[in-house]
């Protein structure tokens, strides 16, 4: 027996076996009998609370709160709980960790670059993170006609979802002596006329619909009034069209 347990291998043995049991013993004897005789708490709720005033709520409880994770959610003003783990009203140990998770109010996106891209490109860009196209202002420059060459918000900047973002649209190097004249509220034979009279002509109609203005009333225009054009250039329209007629015939010009 004396040469056995002169093995190394025994000798750990050995020890790990005893110091599981001394391990079971002890929970049996001391760690259990603790906590189970620990005292409860009712579990407050906090939710739609501060978040400073839900931490002191829950320590004066004899409860342990841990924030977990800041979520965004519109229901729930920045700073406040939205959630907590376990819930209120529910019976635990003093001491008990409870989870909670704060608001950060309104979700917000960033704005994308859109220098360098098309009113089209720009608009699809946005309206997929739930931003929209605002202004578009037509300037003469140096850059590529039709060009995105500046942005009322930088790349990045936050902002919520429904707002609305502004460009500058290149219109070419300024030319021409003809000036471009304000065709928005008049009617699409009226524009006719007046680009006729200025030596221009109509270009690309597109039609929308619309429930408050009478059909064939022109929305914009590009370019956009004030620009300086050449004799015979085209302005392309957008026009309105009956909102209950899902076909609209297109003038031909």
């Amino acid at each position: 027996m004396k040469n056995i347990l002169k093995n190394p291998f025994v000798r750990k043995t050995l020890y790990i076996l005893l110091g599981f049991v001394a391990f079971i013993v002890l929970l049996n004897n001391v760690i259990m009998p603790w906590y189970v005789s620990k005292p409860e708490e009712k579990v407050p709720s906090v939710i739609s609370m501060k978040e400073e005033k839900a931490l002191d709520v829950l320590k004066k409880a004899n409860l342990e709160p841990v924030i977990s994770d800041t979520t965004f959610d519109e229901r729930y003003p920045r700073g406040t709980i939205l959630f907590q783990k376990p819930n209120g009203g529910e019976t635990v140990k003093e001491g008990r960790r409870i989870y909670l998770f704060v608001s950060g109010g309104e979700p917000v996106v960033l704005v994308p670059l859109l220098k360098g891209k098309s009113v089209r490109d720009a608009k699809f860009s946005l309206e997929r993170l739930g931003l929209k196209l605002g202004n578009v202002n037509d300037i003469p420059s140096t850059n590529p006609k039709n060009m995105i060459f500046d942005q009322q918000y930088v790349e990045g900047t936050p902002l919520k979802k429904g707002d609305s973002v502004g460009v500058t649209v290149s219109a070419g190097e300024e030319y021409g002596e003809i000036i471009v004249p304000d065709l928005i509220g008049k009617s699409l034979t009226e524009a006719e006329q007046i680009l006729a009279d200025s030596s221009l002509r109509v270009g690309k109609i597109n039609y929308q619909p619309s429930f408050s203005l009478l059909p064939n009333t022109v929305l914009d225009q590009y370019p956009s009034k004030g620009n300086k054009a050449n004799k015979g250039d085209q302005v392309d329209l957008f026009v309105t069209k009956s909102a209950e007629s899902k076909n609209q015939n297109i003038p031909s010009e």
